[in-house]
C-alpha cells in the first residue's frame, strides 16, 4: 500500500454514552410507555430559540409546556412559536406541570437559577457553563445530591459518539501510551452588543470558548488534571478576555494544552498524540448533524481515516437528559455521578486558568 494515502475504515466499537434503561417515548419493559419529560423553559435566549427549543418540542422524549424571561412580550413570543404557555420566571418554577427546566440565560444567572429550580423539586439542564467558579457549582451539585434530581450542562459534544469512537482507540492501544493533548475552540468576533462582551453578565471567551477544549481534556485524560501556566488576550478597557492558551498536566504526566478565543477564524479541534500514534479530530465541539466525522490515525508508516456514522449531539443530549429523568435514582447513578464530577472539574480548572493568566493588555 502506498503509505501517503489513508486506508479507510469504519469506526471502532464505541463505548456506551447514554444512561441504560428505556429510551423516552419508547416501550418500557412491562409493556408500559414511558411519559415525556415535561419542560420549562428559563430565558429566551437567540441559541434557544433557534436550536434547543425546537428541539425540545420535536423529541418524543420531551414536552415544551411553559417558557419564561424577563420580558413577557419576548416570552409570549417564544410561547406563540412553540405552542406552550408564557410565564413568569418565579411562577414557571411553581408550576406543578413541569418536571424539568432549561435554562439558557446569562452565565452569571446560570448557578443561581439551577439551585431555585432544584430547590423547587425540578431537574435541571443548564446551557454551558454549569456556574462562573468551581465553589459555585460545588454548590449547585451537592443540591442536586441532595434532592436526587438530575443536573446536567447542555455540553452537546459530549453526546456526539465520535468521542466513544476516540475512547475505544485509545483503550485498544492504538496510540500507545498518550503523551499529549491539545484541543481549540475559537471563532469570529461577535456583534458588538453580544452578551459575551459584558463582563457583568459571565462574558469573556474563556467561560463561552474555552470550557470546550477544557472539558474535553477532563473527558479524555481523567481526573486531577492541574493547570501549569495560562495566558490571556484582555480588552484594556475592562480586563473582558478575548482569547487564551493554558498549559495542563494529568497525574499520570500526560501534558496538555488548549487555545481558546472569539477574535480568531473559525476552529474546532483536537488531538493526541502517543507513543505509537497521533489521533486528530476535526469540528470536534460543533459539528453538523448531518456531519460525517473523520478521525485520522497517524503512525509512523502510514495513515488511516475513520469515517463515523452522522449524528445529531443537541438531539441526543436532550434524549440522554430525559432518559435520566425516567430512570430516577440520580444521587446514586454512576453516570450522572460523573457528569455532576466532571462539571465541576472544568470548573475548578477555569479558576485555575484564570489566576494563572499573564494578562496581555489589547484594544477592543
Amino acid at each position: 500500500m502506498d503509505d501517503s494515502v489513508p486506508a479507510q475504515r469504519g469506526t471502532p466499537a464505541p463505548r456506551p454514552s447514554v444512561p441504560a434503561g428505556p429510551a423516552p417515548g419508547r416501550e418500557a419493559g412491562d409493556g408500559a410507555e414511558e411519559k415525556p419529560v415535561r419542560f420549562g423553559a428559563l430565558g429566551t435566549s437567540s441559541f434557544g430559540w433557534r436550536r434547543v427549543l425546537p428541539a425540545l418540542a420535536r423529541c418524543p422524549g420531551t414536552e415544551l409546556v411553559a417558557v419564561a424571561g424577563r420580558s413577557p412580550e419576548r416570552a409570549q413570543r417564544f410561547a406563540d412559536r412553540f405552542g406552550c404557555a408564557a410565564s413568569a420566571t418565579e411562577a414557571l418554577l411553581e408550576r406543578d406541570d413541569i418536571d424539568a427546566v432549561y435554562i439558557s440565560l446569562p452565565p452569571s444567572l446560570h448557578g443561581e437559577w439551577a439551585a431555585r429550580a432544584l430547590h423547587a423539586g425540578k431537574h435541571v439542564l443548564v446551557e454551558k457553563p454549569i456556574a462562573t467558579t468551581a465553589a459555585e457549582a460545588r454548590a449547585v451539585v451537592a443540591l442536586a445530591e441532595d434532592r436526587d434530581l438530575v443536573l446536567r450542562e447542555n455540553f452537546m459534544f459530549l453526546h456526539h459518539p465520535q468521542h466513544d469512537a476516540v475512547a475505544a482507540l485509545i483503550a485498544e492501544g492504538r496510540l500507545g501510551g498518550l503523551r499529549s493533548f491539545r484541543g481549540s475552540f475559537c471563532f469570529p468576533p461577535l456583534p458588538a452588543q453580544d452578551i459575551r462582551y459584558v463582563p457583568g453578565l459571565g462574558g469573556g471567551a474563556l467561560l463561552d470558548a474555552g470550557v470546550y477544549p477544557l472539558r474535553a481534556a477532563v473527558l479524555l485524560l481523567g481526573p486531577g488534571l492541574r493547570v501549569a501556566g495560562a495566558t490571556t488576550r484582555v480588552r484594556d478597557s475592562d480586563g473582558l478576555d478575548l482569547s487564551g492558551q493554558a498549559l495542563l498536566v494529568s497525574p499520570s504526566g500526560v501534558l496538555a494544552s488548549v487555545e481558546f478565543g472569539f477574535e480568531h477564524t473559525y476552529g474546532s479541534s483536537y488531538s493526541l498524540w502517543g507513543e505509537r500514534a497521533k489521533l486528530t479530530v476535526d469540528r470536534a465541539f460543533t459539528p453538523p448533524a448531518g456531519h460525517q466525522p473523520v478521525l485520522e490515525l497517524v503512525e509512523q508508516d502510514h495513515a488511516e481515516q475513520f469515517t463515523l456514522p452522522a449524528a445529531d449531539q443537541l438531539d441526543r443530549s436532550l434524549a440522554g437528559f430525559a432518559a435520566a429523568v425516567a430512570a430516577g435514582g440520580a444521587a446514586a447513578s454512576p453516570d450522572e455521578a460523573r457528569w455532576r464530577q466532571e462539571a465541576v472539574a472544568t470548573m475548578d480548572l477555569v479558576d485555575q486558568v484564570r489566576a494563572r493568566a499573564v494578562p496581555v493588555a489589547v484594544e477592543g
